[in-house]
């Protein structure tokens, strides 16, 4: 098959490096916020209507399952989106349907599949976490609902990484949308006027992902694109699917290591009391918008890099890291002073809990200001992963991120058990692993085998 370019508003092979990848991050990232927002919303509901006890139960253990667990199949996601952004890239958008339809056929079955291990293994999940006896059983309600919907919830995230692979950002955050207000309308009416509690809050977000679902996946099914969703395509191809599991596993596992590695930290938090897990729950909401945006600039920069080694631009590769840097800094330095300035009264609004606003800012003070050590690992990383090296990062940040706070809390925490230690493991976390990562960037390897694979190819 010839390989026949096709300049369009998706293609981010031409035009100006750093206006393409702002354009390409701008719905992405307006798309996470507004899952940040209705997660934020589930928290106020819960926080106000239902007690503080719910919101340990909904934010504290069953958040890192659901991390460490669901994280892990949505990040193989990542691999699928980079070997469709290189096929795209390179002028191959049939082959890009083909690889869809294995990507969603696979996300389907696993799906299924953790759905039923989730459902049975919830309650062991929640005793390994020490889950507090007062947050126990909403706890247990609230991850069994959640798993219910995993299929659903896959099937989404592997959607809408195949459109932005193919340079379409807009449409997923539409949907997004779309499913953000069906997720806050279904909170107030099945917590404040049916008063299901802690189950409204799970429900309301299984419906809301399911629409989302289901406008994606009209979309590929309507598109008159060459990547269209064809029911014959709906199988596993096993070329397409050895090279997604081959980046995929790594984006998982590299999931799964952070998932671990906050696990531990949650166990400690849990043996602080109700109080201290609901104000690290709330941090994470709160945060969450930095987390966010930090993610969908990443994001952004594997797919660019895809779809540019792919069409075997290295030049724009380069220039991509140096802007792409530059563009992180500048948002985490306003993200995080908009964090600190905005976040008593934000917090004075999720929650009546004058202990838990408390408690919840003091852990902010404490992380918040040093999110600057975090930029060049989430662009270094991000680069990697869209060229095809997917493992050297996981390592780095495997043994800079998650053993070294698996270590500080079986150690320093272990004779100084209070949240001002559990916080300084994520700052020198990440200035252990910027410098770690730097260095493999500057060494080159990564890049000259790219070169290498292109010059084969």
């Amino acid at each position: 098959m010839s390989s026949v370019k096709i300049n369009n508003s998706s293609d981010l092979t031409v035009g100006v490096v750093w206006k393409k990848l702002f354009l390409f991050f701008l719905p992405i990232a307006a798309g996470t916020c507004i899952q940040q927002l209705y997660n934020a919303v589930d928290g106020i509901v819960v926080g106000r209507f239902v007690g503080t006890a719910a919101l340990a139960a909904v934010g504290g253990s069953t958040t890192q399952i659901i991390n460490l667990i669901i994280g892990f199949f949505t990040s193989l996601t990542a691999g699928a989106s980079v070997v469709i952004a290189q096929i795209y890239g390179s002028g191959r958008e049939e082959d890009a349907g083909r690889a869809s339809g294995s990507a969603i056929s696979f996300c389907a079955l696993m799906g299924l599949a953790l759905a039923l291990f989730g459902l049975v293994a919830a309650p062991a999940m929640l005793g390994v976490m020490k889950t507090p006896d007062d947050t126990f059983a909403d706890s247990l309600l609230y991850l069994r609902i959640y798993f219910a919907g995993v299929p659903f919830i896959l099937v989404l995230n592997m959607e809408s990484n195949m459109l932005r692979a193919v340079g379409d950002s807009v449409d997923p955050f539409i949907y997004m949308v779309v499913g953000c207000v069906s997720n806050i309308i279904l909170d107030f009416a099945f917590v404040v006027f049916f008063h299901w509690a802690v189950a409204g809050v799970a429900i309301a977000t299984v419906i809301a992902q399911i629409i989302n679902m289901a406008l994606l996946t009209h979309k590929l099914i309507t598109t008159d694109k060459a990547y269209r969703l064809r029911a014959d395509e709906l199988r596993m191809h096993r070329m397409y699917l050895r090279g997604m599991l081959k980046l995929g596993i790594p984006a998982g596992l590299q999931s799964s290591m952070y998932s671990v590695s906050n696990m531990v930290i949650q166990i400690g938090v849990n043996t602080l009391g109700t109080v201290a897990v609901a104000s690290w729950a709330m941090s994470s909401k709160t945060e969450g918008f930095y987390w966010a945006i930090s993610s969908a600039l990443g994001a952004a920069i594997t797919t660019f890099v895809g779809q540019n080694v792919g069409a075997g631009k290295l030049d724009r590769v380069k220039d991509c890291v140096k802007q792409g840097s530059v563009m992180s800094l500048l948002i985490t330095v306003v993200v995080s002073s908009l964090l600190m300035v905005l976040a008593k009264p934000v917090l004075h609004i999720l929650t009546p809990d004058e202990r838990v606003v408390e408690g919840t800012f003091r852990i902010m003070l404490y992380i918040v200001p040093f999110y600057f050590t975090w930029t060049i690992i989430e662009v270094l990383s991000a680069v990697m992963r869209g060229a095809g090296d997917a493992v050297k990062p996981v390592i780095i940040i495997g043994l800079g991120i998650c053993l070294f706070r698996i270590l500080w809390i079986g150690t320093v925490f272990t004779g100084h058990r209070e949240i001002l230690v559990l916080c300084l493991s994520y700052p020198l976390s990440w200035s252990i692993t910027t410098i770690c990562m730097f260095v493999r960037y500057k060494r080159g390897g990564w890049l000259n085998a790219v070169h290498k694979r292109i010059v084969k190819a």
